[in-house]
């Protein structure tokens, strides 16, 4: 005999597996539209709100890049002389270890401020004053302060600097 359970028939209503949902697209547009007005209008207001920030402050720049560039001159004009007076220095001067120590320490600080300049990456100046650096650099620190350029090296970092200073003159 079969179970009474699947002789009696269910009287509840059967629920369908998917309920499927309808939108019309009058209820759809009117939503999109009321988003993208609201988009627009803070797109609006935070363009109003920012726009004159942006601007003032490239008004202002002009002047504060020429306060900075008349300092790399400067500053760069000063490590040139001290490359040049360290470099041409004989070794048996007294006061060589003291002239690459201050050289050293003159080179760290320009480096250290003007690397990650990116106005300036692209000079000339900055390229060939930065090689020269690198190379006395490098020099002194495998062989000691005391130690003199090989001629060779000499001539290119002067080489170098020379052409440094030609660009800077020229603004480059």
């Amino acid at each position: 005999m079969a179970s009474p359970t699947l002789l009696t028939p269910n009287t509840s209503t059967p629920k369908p597996l998917l309920t499927p949902t309808i939108k019309s697209k009058l209820t759809a547009t009117t939503t999109t539209n009321a988003a993208t007005h609201r988009r627009r209008d803070f797109l609006s207001l935070a363009a109003g709100i920012f726009a004159p920030a942006l601007i003032l402050p490239l008004s202002s720049t002009p002047a504060a890049w020429a306060t900075e560039d008349a300092e790399y001159v400067k500053e760069t004009n000063e490590v040139i002389n001290k490359v040049r007076t360290t470099i041409t220095m004989d070794k048996n001067d007294p006061n060589i270890a003291t002239a690459v120590a201050d050289l050293r320490e003159a080179s760290n600080t320009w480096v250290a401020k003007y690397r990650r300049e990116k106005a300036l990456l692209g000079r000339s100046s900055f390229r060939d004053i930065y090689s020269a650096l690198n190379a006395v650099s490098g020099h002194y620190i495998s062989f000691g302060p005391t130690a003199p350029i090989p001629t060779k090296r000499k001539q290119r970092i002067l080489e170098e600097v020379d052409t440094a200073e030609k660009a800077l003159s020229r603004g480059r």
